[in-house]
């Protein structure tokens, strides 16, 4: 005699359909990743840099409680917030953590000033980017800052302004950043005259709103 083939009861069938619907979702969502990755590999590497950005950006919230009071100081002497000086800080060189101290166009010390910057587009030989050829005794003379225009400022009053020297460095972004328009509440707009970027911008804005809504929070405990 022919055995008779069992047929699926309506719960099986039920159970088999409920578990091939997230195996379908899945294999449709890898199709399409690797259909738009080779149709716009532009598209997957953006969100790739997004996640970089957003991991990057909570991983350095915490403003190192011994620079507080350079970033304070340099903050009343020039009036612009002091938040506002530690959101550059962090973007530019990850609070001083960074490997090098020159970026790859020239920018120096821990607040990345372009030489020419620094010591004044008006020094002979500064053009294009603002990397010049200034000898290191100029560079940090106060005199000769003064004299060309630059931004550079001996914080410490040490008698030099080395873009090296933390209090110096705050102290020249400071400078710069309340000529460019901080100090009279046109943030975004010195941001940007620091780096014309608005990328930049974006970087430094985030960092300065979380740092502001965390003396925020400190100050309703």
């Amino acid at each position: 005699m022919k055995k008779k083939k069992r047929s699926l009861t309506a719960k099986a069938k039920i159970l088999v359909i409920a578990l091939l619907i997230p195996v379908s979702i899945v294999l449709f969502t890898l199709t399409a990743i690797i259909w738009t990755s080779l149709r716009h590999p532009e598209v997957i590497k953006k969100s790739a840099s997004t996640l970089m950005d957003l991991s990057d950006r909570h991983g350095g919230l915490t403003i190192p409680d011994e620079y507080i009071p350079i970033y304070k100081a340099a903050a009343e002497e020039y009036d612009v917030p002091w938040t506002l000086l530690a959101a550059h800080h962090r973007v530019e060189t990850r609070f001083s953590t960074m490997k090098t101290m020159v970026s790859p166009t020239g920018a120096e010390g821990h607040m990345q000033f372009m030489p020419c910057t620094f010591v004044g587009w008006g020094y002979p030989g500064c053009k294009d980017l603002g990397k010049g050829n200034i000898p290191e005794e100029d560079k940090t003379n106060p005199d000769i800052i003064a004299k060309y225009g630059g931004y550079g400022v001996d914080g410490n009053g040490d008698g030099i302004a080395d873009p090296y020297n933390l209090e110096d460095a705050i102290f020249s972004a400071a400078n710069y950043l309340a000529q460019s328009g901080a100090a009279d509440g046109q943030i975004e707009k010195a941001i940007f005259h620091y780096n014309h970027s608005d990328k930049y911008v974006e970087d430094v804005l985030w960092f300065f709103d979380e740092y502001e809504a965390q003396q925020t929070q400190k100050a309703q405990k």
